[in-house]
């Protein structure tokens, strides 16, 4: 059994819908076997690939993302986004965008943006007459900038497979994140004008306005906490993680006290289902690694790669073009699983740099992530919203321009990138 018969097995499953934890151990687990290595080798790599401090922030952001979601802070998040930009043409589209930045600055995940602010934003949209279909489409594209925005799940995972710093990653994605923010919201403002959406028409009096901005204060301000707290050094990836558990917790008891014992035994148990979800593909990604590493799959690809062109720019654009395709197919963490180790050395050997290649690669798979067939946020927000996804993704193809825009810009302008990691980071 040979590396490539591995990855045909892999494929064969993905296309069979196993599981993609299945996808990953079952080819792993058969060279193994046929070879004669010993079984221990599963368990060992498997564990082993757990025993990572940077991954212990991937059950902690997941954890601050349901304490969100159950304490009232999303509701505050969109009712204080509705203040700033609800006065625009199409104002319930823009306050949408505004209101998963604000929250991607504390969740790290485009399904929590989706699952913790979809039902409120399109609950308000629908109000306003906006058709089901445009709300939907809306709230998936603009969760794309969770990820991106840190703090991130993907770009902590990303970091932890490449061995790059976690916190130059965080931080390199706080200017791509804007960049799409701003392309979304150009994107609506077109939008609502050919298709004549209404401006807010819910927005209250200035006394109000005053009154909402004050009450999601604690909320609006744990962003900017978590980016000094990175740019300083006061915080690791992991460390910030916890902070923002225990900030959620403090602004609960002290602000908002809308949290109780059922909430949060509710709130653990769904933590620990998605967090072994991950962190199970997590496992079976580094033996799925290890057997294409021991068959020196990565080398050829290298040389694949290389004997094409030496040009950084050209590959760039085939990797994207590489990832695009498999983010149709495939679950964006285990995406990063399975080819991080095969991009990055040829990528890096060619002297571009892992930070800004990190945020290229992140930033594809989450337009991967509203893009069929396997689109994990169309189907999250067809649910949300009650729209078939058939509707979602014929509502979806405008958002697919500035994303794939913004993209391009990202890869060839890497300083938007690296500009930050290299200011505060690189003497």
């Amino acid at each position: 059994m040979t590396g490539f018969t591995v990855i045909l097995l892999f494929l064969l499953l993905i296309v069979l819908k196993v599981p993609i934890a299945a996808c990953l151990g079952i080819p792993s687990f058969l060279y193994v076997w046929t070879h004669g290595i010993p079984i221990s080798v599963v368990s060992h790599r498997m564990v082993n690939a757990l025993n990572s401090v940077p991954l212990l922030a991937v059950p902690l952001f997941i954890l601050a993302g349901n304490l969100m979601n159950t304490s009232g802070i999303s509701d505050r998040i969109f009712r204080s986004a509705r203040v700033f930009v609800g006065r625009l043409k199409g104002g319930l589209a823009q306050v949408n965008i505004l209101a998963s930045l604000i929250f991607s600055g504390i969740s790290g995940a485009a399904l929590a943006d989706v699952g913790g602010l979809g039902n409120v934003e399109i609950r308000a949209m629908r109000d306003q007459g906006y058709p089901d279909e445009q709300s939907a489409a809306i709230t998936a594209a603009s969760a794309t900038i969770g990820p991106i925005f840190p703090p991130s799940i993907p770009l902590i995972i990303f970091g932890t497979v490449a061995e790059v710093s976690g916190i130059q990653l965080l931080i390199a994605g706080i200017v791509p994140a804007l960049l799409i923010t701003v392309s979304l919201m150009l994107q609506v403002a077109y939008l609502a004008r050919k298709h004549d959406w209404p401006r807010d028409t819910a927005l209250p009096r200035w006394q109000e306005q005053v009154r909402i901005l004050s009450s999601s204060l604690p909320a609006l301000v744990a962003p900017l906490i978590l980016i000094l707290g990175l740019i300083s050094g006061t915080f690791s990836p992991t460390e910030i993680a916890g902070f923002t558990v225990f900030y959620m917790i403090l602004i609960n008891v002290l602000f908002y006290h809308e949290l109780n014992w059922n909430n949060i035994a509710s709130i653990i148990r769904e933590t620990l289902v998605s967090t072994a979800n991950i962190l199970f593909i997590v496992s079976a990604a580094a033996i799925f690694a290890w057997v294409l590493t021991v068959e020196q799959l990565p080398v050829t690809i290298s040389h694949l790669f290389l004997s094409i062109t030496k040009n950084p720019s050209v590959l760039l654009l085939l990797v994207n073009l590489l990832l695009f395709i498999v983010g149709m197919f495939m679950e964006s963490i285990a995406a990063i699983l399975v080819f991080t180790p095969l991009i990055v050395p040829p990528l890096v050997g060619l002297g571009i740099d892992p930070v800004h290649l990190g945020i290229v690669v992140v930033l594809n798979l989450m337009i991967g992530l509203i893009t069929p067939p396997v689109g994990m946020s169309l189907y999250m927000v067809s649910i949300v919203s009650g729209v078939p996804v058939p509707k979602v993704i014929r509502a979806m193809v405008p958002y697919y321009i500035p994303l794939i825009l913004a993209l391009l810009i990202v890869t060839f302008v890497p300083s938007l990138s690296t500009f930050l990691p290299n200011l505060f980071f690189k003497k």
